[in-house]
């Protein structure tokens, strides 16, 4: 299963997307996989696969709930590196004693939820729990961004042509979705066998109950795609206490928003087709060449207003006579914000897309589709419905399609209709209580985003083919120079979370890597206090014990068998049955192990050239990073309590230290 393992770590996150910044060209040397296994005989459609898209759905493996005495035996060593010797003998008695005990009787009441629910997986409900009944605001706390690479041909990337062109595609790829025409997911370890039009033209007539094993005798691996139904037509709506998933496939327009005001047009004809190209092009010049002036009161603040606080403002909307209005926004097949704003580097457009100005956003939707005046083009995703898997998925699609048969040129001539009549601006009934809520909401907005900061570096000595030279895992050796810089930084070792999918099993969701280990504490110790008592030969070898237990780390994660969900699950189990909560759970070492200084995700694409998120707790670092052939690029984020300028040196110069004892240099 081991080269199974790269393709999960990409395909999902719970905060996906590195610094992947790039030319104004795709990644070079690396081509986007080519979905399509017969040409495609309609505009309609991106391509017709031959085997349907959920042919392998009813056949995936399911996730395994990991054993009880494997899962504290882990969780001790992730606590190891960071409590002290007394710290550490009263967690490892509470975990013990949570083995034995609660911990034993939960694990089987789990167990026994499990085999009744065969057609999901046990984290599935907890984990959608999870993010529902959170009360923050998805703004900066949960929804990622990822910028799509730009246009080789530059003369595409102008905003209006890019934005007809990325909506032109989006419908086409969910076409393509809905009548299960879209190529399945499946990471091939040999695809001279499997990703064969030989090989499809079999699986598809192989019931879909065995199908899975049959791509398996070939060493293929199909992953989960459930959660691609929620990328169109969906929104998170906001209720008190838990939020609710809202989807609604009727809905035949757009959105788009501009200067804070709201229009729709339809997108998808009577019968579901696509409407002309030419006709796309016409109504979103139009929006562009409005003269309205910019929203007083623009409702998209409300969407990254505390849940509760939304839910109640919501439902003065709906009493205030909103609600068809809000229908329109809520099944609408996804949002198009059109921005006003020039880039003026990749720190501004990491902003741009992660949170904007707030007002340009509708931060509820399943995904919006930016595009900022000089064309710079990302996607902001809500991630209560699924991770990355599917929505990476389709912004690879995308950006294929869109560059290699983009639907509308430079110099096509927008269609002779009448935009005004096709074209709605969504008109609200506001009342002075709902104008305070929204300006309130501006305010809390306003005062959020100004405390974050994001900074980048690249890594220009070498990247993945050198530290593969050397046999070295490249993520282990990026999570070990974060280890080094944070611990050169402040002299410490924190806990550290990395994402790993489990999108190779069904309804699979993420699982925790834990980077910080008693490996990479010895080695950056080694590395920062002590490098003048140790050879070339020595610190190699403590390099080479991280990078093999990281591995080893990430296959577990990749199979389920990482700590983290199941004693999430086991904790959400003691909660639903009204229990105290066992010793294990209110330790302050479970708390500080979840309270994760370094959330770090890594994406590699050449169809993203970007990518971020917040910090998950006030005092962290956001840190998303890219692995490329030779080179190594971060974009980071945090707030006031920490130094981003200071801990990207740190981090530089741990990499240089790493790269100089691979290259034989002693360290002075």
């Amino acid at each position: 299963m081991a080269g199974l393992l790269g393709a999960l770590r990409a395909a999902s996150a719970r905060k996906p997307a590195g610094f992947i910044h790039a030319s104004r060209t795709a990644a070079r040397g690396v081509r986007i996989r080519d979905y399509s296994t017969t040409t495609a005989s309609s505009s309609e459609y991106l391509h017709r696969s031959v085997v349907p898209s959920m042919h392998y759905q009813k056949s995936l493996p399911r996730l395994p709930v990991p054993k009880l005495e494997d899962t504290v035996r882990k969780y001790l060593a992730a606590q190891r590196p960071l409590l002290d010797d007394e710290q550490f003998q009263t967690t490892e008695k509470l975990a013990q004693d949570f083995q034995s005990g609660a911990g034993k009787q939960l694990h089987e009441e789990l167990v026994a939820q499990d085999k009744k629910n065969k057609h999901t997986s046990y984290i599935s409900a907890p984990w959608f729990d999870m993010y529902l009944s959170a009360r923050d605001s998805v703004v900066l706390n949960s929804n990622p961004f990822m910028t799509f690479s730009h246009d080789p041909k530059p003369e595409y990337n102008e905003q209006l042509l890019r934005a007809s062109n990325v909506v032109c595609s989006a419908v086409r790829f969910m076409k393509t979705l809905r009548a299960n025409l879209l190529e399945p997911e499946v990471f091939h370890l040999n695809p001279a066998k499997s990703d064969t039009d030989g090989f499809k033209k079999l699986i598809r007539w192989v019931p879909q109950a065995l199908s899975w094993y049959g791509a398996y005798m070939v060493n293929a691996y199909p992953l989960d795609m459930s959660q691609y139904f929620r990328l169109f037509n969906s929104t998170r709506i906001p209720k008190r206490g838990r939020d609710e998933l809202f989807t609604d496939e009727t809905g035949r327009h757009l959105l788009v928003m501009r200067k804070g005001n709201m229009y729709t047009f339809d997108i998808l004809d009577r019968d579901g087709n696509l409407v002309s190209p030419a006709e796309i092009h016409s109504h979103l010049k139009y929006i562009l060449s409005d003269t309205a002036p910019a929203a007083a009161f623009p409702l998209g603040y409300l969407t990254s207003e505390n849940r509760d606080v939304w839910a109640a403002l919501r439902d003065q909307l709906v009493s205030a006579g909103n609600a068809e209005q809000l229908r329109a926004v809520d099944n609408a097949l996804f949002c198009l914000c059109l921005d006003d704003e020039d880039m003026r580097d990749h720190i501004h457009t990491s902003h741009a897309m992660l949170h904007g100005d707030g007002r340009n956003r509708w931060f509820d939707k399943s995904f919006s589709i930016i595009l900022t005046k000089d064309g710079e083009a990302g996607v902001n995703f809500e991630h209560s419905w699924g991770d990355g898997v599917a929505v990476l998925r389709m912004q690879n699609e995308l950006f294929k399609d869109m560059t290699e048969r983009p639907q509308v040129h430079p110099g096509s001539a927008p269609a002779a209709v009448d935009s005004s009549s096709s074209v709605r601006r969504l008109s609200f009934t506001l009342n002075a209580e709902l104008e305070n809520g929204i300006a309130q909401a501006r305010e809390n907005f306003d005062s959020a985003v100004s405390k974050l900061t994001i900074a980048s570096l690249e890594f220009r000595r070498g990247g993945k083919d050198q530290l593969k030279k050397n046999n070295l895992s490249p993520d282990a050796v990026a999570q070990l120079a974060f280890q080094m810089g944070f611990l050169r930084q402040y002299g410490q070792t924190v806990a550290t979370y990395e994402s790993c999918s489990t999108a190779a099993f069904k309804h699979g969701r993420t699982e925790t890597i834990r980077p910080a280990t008693v490996h990479t504490k010895r080695c950056s110790h080694a590395f920062v206090h002590e490098p003048g008592k140790h050879s070339v030969e020595q610190l190699r070898a403590l390099i080479n014990e991280c990078s093999k237990y990281h591995g080893q780390l990430t296959k577990e994660a990749a199979m389920g068998q990482g700590f983290d969900r199941h004693l999430f699950a086991l904790r959400y189990l003691s909660n639903s049955k009204g229990q105290a909560l066992h010793g294990l759970f209110t330790d302050p070492a479970y708390a500080a192990i979840n309270h994760n200084i370094l959330s770090t995700s890594t994406l590699t694409s050449p169809a993203v050239y970007l990518g971020g998120f917040a910090p998950v707790v006030p005092d962290g670092y956001g840190v998303g990073y890219g692995l490329h052939n030779d080179w190594i690029g971060l974009n980071v984020s945090t707030y006031p309590a920490r130094n981003v300028h200071d801990f990207l040196q740190c981090t530089n110069k741990s990499l240089d230290d790493i790269f100089d004892v691979l290259e034989g240099k002693p360290l002075s």
